[in-house]
């Protein structure tokens, strides 16, 4: 850090920001990959500052520089300092968000398993709101682990859905097109009156895609079949 510090007073400004933004990227890493906040990150250049900002000082007493040429030092070195806070608190939440999204994704492909209740047939229970990236997971696990269990059929359930609006339909029609391009039938379960009507209302046809109104219902339909 200090090495960080009193290179980048003496080299070019471009240079002194590439390596205070090197110095930002790792620093930040650390944080993130500890989970410890950026303020201890903040309270370690602050304390630098004075460290450096006082040897700085007894420097220009001992070379007797004028005021300016003091000021100028002080004034270079300072902006160094809050460079690094800008580029550290950057780097940081940079990657802080990058983390929360990677935890984000494998949180929604875990709430979207495919559960397999025979050899031939999987279960995808979908609990809570599907959005684009809830659907890209669910399109992503039923064509990856419909292919690696080697399924004929996959029930969707909607049971735990709560909202069924044009592009959760659309999302869900894509899904059972790309099953079907595979070889694998889909079945839809859990449509409850409201979310019937509510695709009627919507125009939503479901004439070509086999449906029931519970789990229940469509386990002992695929079952029948597969032990048949």
């Amino acid at each position: 850090m200090i090495e960080v510090y009193a290179r980048s007073i003496i080299l070019e400004e471009e240079e002194a920001v590439e390596a205070l933004e090197e110095w930002g990227r790792q620093v930040s890493g650390k944080l993130v990959s500890l989970r410890l906040p950026l303020d201890i990150a903040l309270a370690e250049i602050s304390h630098y500052r004075e460290i450096i900002g006082d040897h700085i000082k007894e420097e220009a007493k001992e070379q007797q520089l004028t005021f300016d040429e003091f000021y100028q030092i002080v004034a270079k070195f300072n902006r160094t300092v809050d460079k690094a806070v800008l580029m550290t608190s950057r780097s940081f939440m940079d990657d802080f968000e990058d983390t929360i999204k990677k935890a984000q994704y494998a949180v929604n492909e875990l709430s979207i398993p495919v559960v397999r209740i025979t050899e031939e047939a999987g279960i995808i229970p979908i609990v809570g709101e599907i959005d684009t990236n809830r659907a890209q997971i669910l399109m992503e696990n039923a064509l990856s682990e419909g292919i690696k269990f080697d399924l004929d059929t996959i029930i969707i359930d909607l049971s735990g859905v709560s909202i069924i609006d044009t592009m959760v339909a659309h999302q869900i029609f894509r899904v059972i097109d790309s099953l079907k391009l595979t070889g694998i039938e889909a079945i839809i379960s859990g449509i409850r009156p409201d979310i019937v009507q509510t695709m009627v209302s919507l125009g939503i046809d479901m004439k070509h895609v086999e449906t029931y109104s519970s789990l229940h219902r469509a386990i002992k339909k695929v079952v029948n079949i597969t032990t048949n």
